[in-house]
């Protein structure tokens, strides 16, 4: 059973999650191309701006329709700027769960934006998807994703020891691999009704079919 999530817009009363556009591109580009982001995912460095280009008229796209996974900027609703990304990766139709992932962008970082827009994403799941399990993997170093996961209510399941890779800078100003843990977090439907008056606080959430 291979199902495809629909090409949708979420909105909070701060943002708005949307399919990303060919405008996106320098933004991504610049975004992708922060320290912390090199560090804690496996984006190429540098990542050019026809890196960000193929990710959003090819990867996402093909990602989407192959039923794997879903791509949303993040953008503020008030300004329409790039302040990050929402992932869903490794997505299993059959057992109706999915990977999320997230990105912040350097210039919008301490607003709560990561929190907001995942804790948006997992109410679509659970609620217009159908969806029973939302699984979160953070380095074992990566305290601010760790808070993130914590703050959405999700489950510390265990730890993925030497999975996962993260880089750090050498001395030459170039990055190097460090084998370092996975925690594994989960997230049930159940989890979610403390969450409910929280997610009021940031004004719910409205979705928008066939987004263009």
């Amino acid at each position: 059973m291979t199902g495809t999530f629909p090409n949708i817009s979420i909105s909070t009363e701060r943002l708005v999650l949307r399919p990303l556009e060919g405008d996106d591109v320098p933004a991504l580009a610049e975004m992708m191309n922060d320290e912390q982001v090199a560090a804690w995912t496996d984006v190429p460095q540098p990542f050019t701006e026809d890196a960000a280009r193929h990710w959003i008229t090819q990867y996402a796209p093909a990602e989407r329709a192959a039923g794997r996974g879903l791509d949303l900027a993040v953008t503020e609703f008030l300004t329409q700027r790039l302040v990050g990304i929402v992932q869903l990766t490794r997505t299993n139709w059959h057992v109706r769960s999915t990977e999320l992932s997230y990105i912040i962008a350097p210039w919008a970082r301490g607003e709560g934006y990561a929190s907001e827009a995942a804790l948006a994403t997992a109410h679509w799941l659970f609620r217009d998807q159908a969806f029973e399990r939302i699984e979160l993997r953070t380095a074992a170093d990566n305290t601010a994703s760790q808070q993130v996961a914590q703050k959405i209510g999700c489950i510390s399941e265990g730890v993925l020891r030497n999975a996962c890779i993260a880089h750090v800078r050498t001395e030459d100003g170039t990055w190097t691999d460090v084998r370092t843990d996975f925690i594994v977090w989960s997230l049930l439907p159940e989890d979610m009704e403390g969450s409910d008056e929280q997610f009021a606080d940031i004004g719910g959430f409205a979705t928008y079919a066939d987004w263009n």
